[in-house]
């Protein structure tokens, strides 16, 4: 006897949950490597260098020594003291062990930020383009997700009025994103200072800074953050962790820094949600803050190379218009010479050039025109990709 099964009944916030169109196109890709097609990945934001091994090392000494059992939500104490440190001296501000949880990826601070703070009726402001999962978030805690664009004629820097001319009575949080997916761009002082100032008059307002590319900064570039602001150090949500700068993406490995009664809320939310980051995982955190940083420096070495090449190739392309990135290891060239929009030219390097690269769309409706192209390939894979691209643009 068959049994039928009634349709599925998701609960309505379900429909409210967007996704992230890196692993969707990935996963179209694999579709076609498993039909004997090649296919030039340059889609995934995932370094394509091996873990250091100083890293690696720490996480095995760990195992062997009885790190594989629950740790308390917010973190190991030790591993809260070392992140504490170093995120402090690298913004020049003192932040204590208590301001700290850790979380499983960087995904986790933002949207335990949202489900503690975030109702139904509050505003949230965010860039657009931007990381998706913003978005897709801020709706499915039910708040307002308000879209700030990011724009290719201020080199991809945040627009400080932009920003200020979007804050109402309504706003709870803003969102920024520095060095930034998908563009590359980076928000210096200059560009801060204005945004930082107007919420000195709004303390009912919270600044959640996503600086994840933070150490991926070419040229001599800082780190702006906002959590060196000592009237605003209050307000700041600072999200951070190791998945990029390490190479440690499978790891998932991040933290959060705020005050201390947010911070016992989200660790609240850990409680229920996760229990605890794992333990043999946050031990080799300590070893990537404090130990060897060659490997490290040595990626950030062999990005700058990518990233020279991949715009010098790029802007070879009739119809494409490719900026430099000041930072992270996205390029998001402007593709409107082409005549084709965005969704459709994405689809066509995947289907008949073998080329996986997103949309600018999927970063929100401000990326129309663009494509992101990850230099987080090697050499070879990006010229050969390149190649492919020019290949069936001259074709059209």
């Amino acid at each position: 006897m068959t049994r039928t099964l009634p349709p599925l009944n998701l609960a309505k916030r379900m429909s409210r949950l967007g996704t992230e169109n890196a692993f969707e196109v990935l996963a179209r890709a694999r579709a076609l490597e498993a039909q004997g097609r090649r296919i030039v990945h340059l889609e995934i934001g995932e370094p394509d260098f091996d873990t250091p091994k100083n890293i690696v090392a720490a996480a095995v000494r760990a195992l062997q020594e009885g790190y594989t059992h629950y740790t308390p939500a917010a973190g190991l104490p030790e591993v809260r003291a070392a992140v504490a440190g170093a995120a402090g001296r690298a913004r020049g501000v003192e932040v204590t062990p208590e301001e700290v949880v850790m979380v499983p990826g960087g995904k986790p601070v933002m949207f335990y930020a949202l489900l503690a703070l975030a109702e139904i009726g509050d505003e949230v402001i965010y860039p657009n383009p931007g990381f998706p999962i913003y978005e897709s978030m801020i709706r499915f805690v039910g708040a307002t997700p308000v879209s700030c664009p990011i724009r290719e004629s201020n080199s991809f820097a945040l627009d400080p009025e932009d920003v200020v001319s979007r804050l109402s009575p309504r706003t709870k949080l803003v969102i920024l994103n520095s060095p930034a997916n998908p563009t590359g761009g980076v928000t210096g002082w200059s560009e801060l200072e204005p945004v930082l100032a107007a919420l000195h008059d709004r303390p009912d307002v919270w600044l959640l800074s996503d600086e994840i590319y933070g150490r991926l900064l070419y040229d001599g570039e800082e780190n702006a953050s906002p959590l060196s602001d000592p009237l605003l150090r209050e307000q700041v949500i600072l999200l951070d962790g190791f998945s990029k700068t390490y190479a440690m993406t499978g790891w998932r490995l991040g933290f959060g820094i705020m005050r201390k009664d947010l911070a016992q809320a989200v660790t609240r939310l850990m409680i229920n949600s996760n229990s605890c980051t794992a333990a043999f995982s946050q031990r080799a955190a300590i070893e990537a803050l404090t130990g060897d940083q060659s490997g490290a420096q040595a990626m950030l070495r062999e990005f700058d190379q990518r990233r020279r090449l991949v715009v010098q190739l790029l802007n070879e392309v009739p119809g494409f218009r490719c900026h430099m990135p000041k930072g992270s290891f996205y390029v998001f060239p402007n593709v409107t010479g082409t005549g084709l929009g965005s969704d459709e030219l994405q689809t066509r390097l995947l289907n008949e050039a073998g080329v996986a690269v997103l949309s600018g769309t999927a970063f929100g409706s401000e990326g129309e025109g663009f494509l992101r192209f990850s230099y987080a390939a090697s050499i070879p894979t990006i010229e050969e990709g390149v190649r492919r691209v020019r290949q069936l643009v001259e074709a059209l």
